[in-house]
């Protein structure tokens, strides 16, 4: 497994839960406002975390950390994961996954196999703006596949978008809401302009909250539970 990063301890990225957050290296996307640019690409070998030094932590920290989320970058990219998460849940921790949700395949035998319980997957536009907003081909089939995926997996899950104004307008959130239709969750994550792909993107900016209010009603005709993070 390529380690990119490691945070040891998080309260916000585990629902009610104290985490280790293990970062992948690499991305299938090139979304402009990513915070992670850093890890999106090869970097030195001596800047990567030894897999086995990451373990002994894991296994150190057993009884004082609940869970251990493995984000990116795009975790599905790398070939061992689902070994991966296998060593984890043998250490006795809860599991998340942060996706874009361009391998269904991947997530699905994570899931039959009651290797992930939790999943946080990124819905970065309407279904036919996908290659405009994540800056590549994208094959919008499977990030479909995954979204029918989660709803019908009976595990935790959300749907998360960051929401930069001048992407995605009124009209694009009311058909992301037709799109996740009958979902347990989904979050509005204000846009915090700080180190960005494009350096442009520094200079953009998130909806005010009485637009968020806006938003929010108008998705939860659709969503059983929207949120404002």
């Amino acid at each position: 497994m390529q380690i990119a990063g490691l945070q040891k301890s998080s309260l916000v990225d585990y629902p009610s839960k104290i985490a280790a957050v293990i970062f992948t290296l690499g991305c299938n996307f090139r979304c402009p406002y990513c915070h992670n640019p850093n890890i999106l690409t090869a970097v030195s070998s001596n800047k990567l975390f030894d897999e086995s030094a990451v373990f002994d932590f894991l296994k150190s920290r057993r009884g004082k950390l609940d869970a251990v989320v493995v984000s990116g970058g795009e975790p599905t990219l790398q070939k061992d994961i689902i070994s991966f998460f296998e060593k984890i849940k043998k250490l006795g921790f809860l599991t998340k996954l942060d996706t874009n949700g361009t391998a269904p395949e991947i997530l699905k035998q994570l899931i039959s196999c009651g290797l992930v319980d939790y999943v946080a997957m990124d819905i970065k536009s309407p279904i036919d703006r996908y290659p405009q907003i994540a800056c590549v081909d994208v094959d919008t089939k499977k990030i479909e596949q995954s979204i029918e995926l989660l709803k019908s997996s009976g595990i935790g899950y959300e749907f998360r978008t960051t929401t930069v104004a001048s992407q995605l307008s009124f009209c694009d959130f009311e058909k992301i809401g037709k799109m996740l239709k009958g979902s347990k969750s989904y979050y509005l994550q204000k846009f915090k302009p700080d180190v960005t792909l494009n350096p442009q993107f520094a200079y953009e900016k998130t909806y005010g909250d009485d637009e968020f209010n806006t938003i929010k009603t108008m998705l939860l005709k659709y969503i059983d539970n929207v949120y404002v993070r």
